[in-house]
């Protein structure tokens, strides 16, 4: 990882410090956003039971969701507009008045203003995934997923740090007349504050915005095309035919016009849809986001059945906890993987772990290492998906609309991470956890097969 944030580049010299400051600062503000996130998180279900009712405690959570995807709308707007910097401040900004506002909840036991500021709060999440994107905009194409996997890999610390300083705030804040439960909230609107701060002030140059310039130089420079056109699209990435099968010739899509700097989600659909590539991207994502949403959200739950209640709570800490370090944990390495392979045999590898941590889990009953194992699979299937989607996309669109497709990507994301949480529930009750996870695999099967779509051969599998 070291090497990463250090690193010169032969072909681009005066990019490199700048790549390197930009990813400092990235590495920072995700550990002190995701300590934001997850201590308000950690206590956001027991606030909304204290105050609204244990019946719909669960929708606290989902508002968080639902708010990081549907934020990540404006913060895209911003971002294609103005840059990632302004973007990614407003993002934070927008969770930080959440936190207060479900500080004046608690203070106030008024449950509109609670999930009113459970859904802004998700502007820490939504800034906490856009980040990863900033980590690309300058980066050498052979480092690009291990920088990505970089950012996404520091939001561990916060994660697990965070949890641990839940009561701490808690008791810190009594003494401030807070009520109970509403102290972690106050300090995640520091924590936003203070990342949206650090980005104002010293994410400068903005990565995005530089980018840009560079691409624009390029496009000046004369050359084997005509240099008073636009800059020519980079080759889409793909990978060669699967083994066994015969590569066909696939339509390539017709270049697709330069979307205006203000473009927004609809153009970015446009191109998405146009590109193979780039729609694997999306759909890698979403669908490993909506597979492990789906399972770890009803693994508590199927614990409870077997498990005595004063025994339950340390066993799916534990088990949550091998969860998410599957998550994040190894997150360089799958970068590294990315890199090294490519973009569609890391994610074919992430189809497959979901698959066996669907398989393991779902036949485990009540045997906890089992489970155990299999949310451990579960998480390195969504860091797969994730860190090799995420960079597929993002070298497969143009630069003028990469902001808008990476903030559709996002959308889509949690969107699909809040119906998998909200049917998981009805699904558990009316069939058990073993048929869920069956689902939750088939979900997987159009994935596989958009993975497995031959493609052109002799087709890059990056940019390079």
């Amino acid at each position: 990882m070291a090497t990463d944030l250090t690193t010169t580049s032969a072909a681009h010299p005066e990019v490199a410090p700048i790549q390197r400051r930009t990813l400092r600062l990235l590495f920072t503000t995700q550990i002190v956003g995701g300590i934001g996130v997850t201590i308000g998180i950690a206590v956001g279900a027991l606030l909304a039971a204290e105050i609204a009712g244990t019946a719909v405690a669960g929708l606290a959570q989902s508002a968080a969701v639902i708010g990081a995807a549907l934020l990540a709308v404006p913060v895209t707007r911003i971002i294609t507009g103005y840059g990632r910097r302004p973007g990614l401040a407003v993002a934070y900004l927008v969770g930080a008045l959440g936190g207060v506002l479900v500080v004046l909840a608690a203070a106030t036991r008024w449950v509109p203003l609670l999930f009113l500021g459970m859904l802004l709060f998700g502007g820490g999440s939504a800034a906490n995934l856009q980040a990863r994107y900033a980590a690309v905009d300058l980066a050498e194409p052979d480092r690009r997923a291990r920088q990505l996997s970089l950012i996404v890999w520091a939001t561990t610390i916060g994660a697990v740090a965070a949890p641990n300083f839940a009561a701490l705030a808690d008791r810190t804040t009594s003494g401030w007349g807070l009520p109970a439960l509403s102290g972690p909230f106050a300090f995640s609107a520091v924590a936003f504050v203070l990342a949206a701060g650090v980005l104002l002030l010293w994410l400068r140059p903005d990565p995005l915005l530089t980018a840009r310039r560079l691409a624009a130089a390029r496009a000046r420079e004369p050359g084997p095309t005509s240099s008073a056109g636009p800059a020519p699209t980079p080759a889409e990435p793909a990978t060669l035919a699967p083994a066994g099968t015969v590569p066909v010739a696939e339509p390539v899509a017709a270049p697709t016009p330069p979307a205006r700097r203000g473009a927004g989600m609809r153009a970015a659909w446009s191109v998405v849809r146009a590109r193979p590539a780039a729609r694997l991207g999306v759909a890698a994502v979403a669908v490993g986001h909506l597979v492990m949403v789906a399972v770890m959200a009803m693994t508590p739950v199927h614990l409870r059945e077997y498990h005595a209640l004063d025994e339950v709570l340390p066993v799916v800490g534990l088990v949550l906890s091998l969860h998410i370090a599957g998550m994040y944990a190894l997150a360089p390495v799958v970068g590294w993987l990315a890199d090294r392979f490519g973009r569609r045999p890391v994610i074919l590898g992430g189809i497959g772990t979901l698959l066996a941590a669907c398989a393991v889990a779902g036949t485990a009953g009540h045997h906890t290492p089992r489970l155990t194992l299999g949310l451990i699979l579960l998480g390195l299937g969504w860091s797969a998906t994730m860190v090799a989607g995420s960079t597929l996309l993002s070298e497969s669109v143009p630069d003028q609309v990469r902001p808008s497709a990476q903030g559709l990507s996002d959308l889509l994301m949690g969107l699909a991470g809040a119906l998998a949480g909200a049917l998981s529930g009805f699904v558990m009750q009316l069939a058990g956890y073993p048929v869920l996870t069956l689902l939750a695999a088939v979900a997987v099967a159009p994935l596989l097969a958009l993975a497995l779509r031959p493609v052109p051969v002799g087709a890059p599998d990056r940019e390079d």
